[in-house]
């Protein structure tokens, strides 16, 4: 289903996404005896435009869908990586008086103030991806952070250019150290790799989400052991930066290297065979469920999540939706493409890369 929608600026001046629901707002022609028209509105704050494509494309893109469809007025804004900013985006969603807030924290201690200020208000939060430790959430919807971690781990010790190796000699860049996915997918990945026979773990380090601080804490760590023999990176946006790197000493595609997210391109590494696979995390199987989510909060009732997930911080049981996450390799590389998570021409944008996605099985434009 494909909507039009249209960009308002709220009464703050921060730019937001106004979808559906404006058959909600009453004529103001209404009698007295009548009851209040039900709130619709949702706030969706985002974290940046700069640690996953998936940010600035993909999950506003089926928000604003499943938003449409779910006849809600939902608010979407981006913090372009600053807490200030999403504190300030906060409090002017709930100043237009959504019901309910969706946050994806850029730290624990921001997020936290999010949530405790919405509390205040009344406003039911939902922590969207990432978990805010010592916060507040009513909900938590994500993927299992812990088995993207196992499958990134037990992926990894099955690529090509480590299978079979007596000795393993290996790095890891993790994710934000104040992210609690990224403290997730550590403990995942930690748990299977620390178990391979002959796998020694070199170095490890934070990339932060971003790519130039792992194109540095790599560039370091291959310095320090030019012989290593795989990289553990959290995700594909770094995997890029340790994949530069690799090119540049002559051992891209001899190192095995991890990713996630099913970028474009990450995609594209893992057909070029520089990155042996990365982590499918479709956004419906989050925003779809969110939204829905926050429908049935907006609409009076207090739904049951089918699991809970402990908050490390304060030990609280916050109820959960875990989606299962799907490991890409180059044998089933072109199923993002056919499920529409990312265009065919974003994957195959050069006559050389369509030759590759060809070859690979995807359906070039």
């Amino acid at each position: 289903m494909r909507t039009t929608f249209r960009t308002a600026l709220a009464s703050t001046g921060i730019a937001v996404m106004l979808l559906g629901g404006l058959a909600a707002c009453g004529s103001g022609n209404s009698s007295s005896g009548s009851s209040a028209p039900a709130n619709t509105k949702v706030g969706i704050l985002l974290p940046d435009t700069a640690s996953s494509p998936r940010w600035v494309s993909a999950d506003p893109t089926v928000l604003r869908q499943q938003c449409a469809e779910h006849k809600l007025t939902c608010y979407i804004d981006n913090a372009n990586g600053s807490a200030t900013t999403q504190q300030s985006q906060a409090q002017a969603l709930i100043n237009a008086g959504v019901g309910v807030l969706m946050v994806v924290n850029l730290d624990p201690g921001s997020g936290k103030a999010i949530e405790a200020l919405a509390q205040q208000h009344n406003v039911v939060t939902i922590d969207y991806d990432r978990l805010t430790t010592g916060g507040s959430a009513s909900y938590y919807v994500s993927y299992d952070n812990v088995k993207v971690g196992e499958d990134q781990g037990t992926a990894l010790a099955a690529c090509p250019q480590v299978k079979g190796k007596s000795q393993v000699g290996y790095v890891e860049i993790d994710g934000a150290a104040t992210d609690n996915n990224a403290t997730q997918f550590a403990a995942g990945y930690n748990s299977v790799l620390s178990k391979q026979p002959g796998w020694t773990k070199l170095a490890d380090q934070s990339g932060n989400w971003d790519a130039a601080t792992a194109q540095t804490v790599f560039t370091t760590m291959l310095g320090q052991h030019p012989n290593l023999n795989a990289v553990m990176v959290a995700n594909d946006t770094m995997a890029q930066s340790v994949i530069n790197v690799l090119k540049a000493q002559g051992l891209a595609g001899k190192v095995a290297v991890s990713g996630q997210d099913s970028t474009a391109g990450g995609l594209d590494n893992v057909m070029a065979g520089t990155q042996c696979f990365t982590i499918y995390k479709p956004v419906a199987g989050e925003a779809d469920v969110a939204v829905d989510l926050a429908a049935k909060i907006l609409s009076g009732q207090k739904p049951s999540a089918p699991t809970t997930v402990k908050d490390p911080t304060t030990g609280r049981e916050v109820p959960a939706y875990l989606a299962d996450p799907t490991v890409i390799t180059k044998a089933n590389v072109a199923r993002p493409v056919d499920d529409g998570y990312v265009s065919a021409a974003a994957v195959c944008p050069t006559p050389a890369i369509a030759k590759l996605c060809a070859a690979n099985g995807l359906k070039v434009p």
